[in-house]
């Protein structure tokens, strides 16, 4: 009997081995740039990305995972979740829309900028931290910015958009969690105006 239950004891440890390696070692192959350009419509964002000014930069070729995947262990359930969420819908975009040229690719940019952008706030920007690790932000005006991530709770990605790809509209990410929807940049901006028009009429 108690041999039997070694047995049992033993083949479930090899097993249980084996489904981790299996899950990690699937993880890493879903996160290389290679297996993301095998959908068409990532390869516009690959090259762009090897145009940037990111590429090269501290004596690093980032690929999508580096910015687009919470890398190491502590990370891992983000990253199953960012494959899970994400990829499933992307994998489905693939097929529901045409990106057979830039052109209609750049129809979604803005929403798929905007997801990305979102991801990176809600992981207090994690992936760009792995390389920027000590900013020392030159200038009053950046000290000031770079301020607003301990007293309004920004982060790397709510000043630092439109760094790697092709420019799409800036998002305000903050205004956007509030309102349930993406809010650009500039719509926060134009309502803060009208809000002080108002104000200095009812002052006349």
């Amino acid at each position: 009997m108690a041999i039997k239950a070694g047995g049992t004891l033993l083949t479930g440890a090899i097993l249980g081995i084996v489904m981790v390696a299996v899950v990690f070692g699937g993880e890493a192959a879903v996160s290389t740039t290679e297996f993301c350009t095998s959908c068409h419509s990532m390869t516009y964002p690959a090259e762009e990305l090897r145009s940037s000014s990111h590429y090269g930069a501290l004596g690093a070729n980032p690929g999508c995972k580096d910015c687009h995947i919470p890398q190491g262990f502590k990370n891992f359930h983000l990253a199953v979740a960012t494959h899970v969420v994400d990829g499933a819908r992307e994998l489905y975009m693939e097929f529901a829309e045409d990106y057979s040229t830039l052109e209609k690719f750049n129809e979604r940019r803005l929403i798929m900028a905007h997801d990305a952008r979102m991801n990176l706030k809600k992981w207090d920007s994690r992936t760009c931290r792995e390389c920027h690790k000590n900013p020392q932000p030159p200038g009053a005006d950046a000290k000031a910015a770079h301020k607003k991530m301990e007293t309004e709770g920004a982060t790397c990605i709510d000043c630092h958009q439109n760094l790697v790809h092709k420019d799409a509209p800036e998002t305000d990410l903050n205004e956007s969690i509030k309102q349930g929807k993406m809010v650009l940049k500039s719509e926060t901006k134009d309502e803060d105006e009208d809000e002080d028009e108002d104000e200095d009429e009812e002052e006349e």
